[in-house]
This record gives structure tokens, C-alpha cells and sequence, in this order.
């Protein structure tokens, strides 16, 4: 069933990939795709390219994306770990939803998810949330109170973290 979804999923982004995203397989493995994601252009993360690694589960998609700690390093991971979709950034980023470890906190990656979701669908989520941060739902409260009654110092912090990893 997961060989079928996966290559449908990587058929309708070949043929409609969504805006400032793509991915695919890596060498022959259709479990292990790499992505990139674009920095949205009305975003502090503007210019920065994010890549990103996506290891599917053998029961994919009825298994829920699950956050989960990683290494630093400015792209997006989506791992396999534990018979869970794993989705985490690898690398520093500066944002109230997106902690230290690189867990992204996102409603369909947690009690939102369905099997109707697709890749392309969280890539895509995951770019709305660079563009609208949630300071309400935060992994790093510090950021969101920053967010909040400091835009511009949190914009400036984001845009230079976004220069000095992702743009390297």
C-alpha cells in the first residue's frame, strides 16, 4: 500500500509541483525522497533554501507525522523513525513554531494529520508557517513573546539566522 501512495504522491508533484517546493526519490530508494523548500518571498526567510529529507514509513500515510529531535543544520527533515513519518528542521531557524531540536510544531503534523494529506500538502504548510508563525501554539515561548510585542527585532533575528544558514 505505501510503495502505490508514494508513487502516486511523486507522480501529481511531477506533474503539479506545489510553488517554491519540490522533491523526489534519492537514487533508487522511493522510501527516501529529498525535498527543497524556498524561503517565502514575503517572509524574513525570503532567499533561504531549505532542503529537506523525507523517510516514509512502511504504513504511510495512516501513520501521523510525528516531531522529533535532530541534528542542527539548516534543512527540513522528514525521517523515519520508530514506524513514524518523522518531520523536523536539521538546522537553526528562528522561529516561535520550530524549537532548537528542529521539531515543528503544526497541527496536521500532530491531531490534524488524516491520510488524505499528502506530501506536497505539508511541504506547503510548512511554507505558510514560515510566512504566518502561530505565537499562540509555540515551542519556544521566548521567540513568540518576541513575535508579539517585538516584530521588527524578531523579523531581523530571523532574516540574519535565515542569511547565515540558509543561504551558505
Amino acid at each position: 500500500m505505501a510503495s502505490k501512495r508514494i508513487l502516486k504522491e511523486l507522480k501529481d508533484l511531477q506533474k503539479d509541483p506545489p510553488t517554491s517546493c519540490s522533491a523526489g526519490p534519492v537514487a533508487e530508494d522511493m522510501f527516501h525522497w529529498q525535498a527543497t523548500i524556498m524561503g517565502p518571498p514575503d517572509s524574513p526567510y525570503a532567499g533561504g533554501v531549505f532542503l529537506v529529507t523525507i523517510h516514509f514509513p512502511p504504513d504511510y500515510p495512516f501513520k501521523p507525522p510525528k516531531g522529533s529531535d535532530f541534528s542542527l543544520s539548516l534543512s527540513l527533515s522528514l525521517s523515519h523513525i520508530g514506524g513514524l513519518l518523522q518531520v523536523a528542521f536539521r538546522t537553526k531557524v528562528f522561529h516561535p513554531n520550530i524549537n532548537s531540536n528542529g521539531s515543528i510544531c503544526l497541527d496536521i503534523l500532530k491531531e490534524q494529520w488524516s491520510p488524505a494529506l499528502t506530501i506536497s500538502k505539508v511541504l506547503l504548510s510548512i511554507c505558510s508557517l514560515l510566512t504566518d508563525p502561530n505565537p499562540d501554539d509555540p515551542l519556544v515561548p521566548e521567540i513568540a513573546h518576541m513575535y508579539k510585542t517585538d516584530r521588527n527585532k524578531y523579523e531581523t533575528t530571523a532574516r540574519s539566522w535565515t542569511q547565515k544558514y540558509a543561504m551558505g
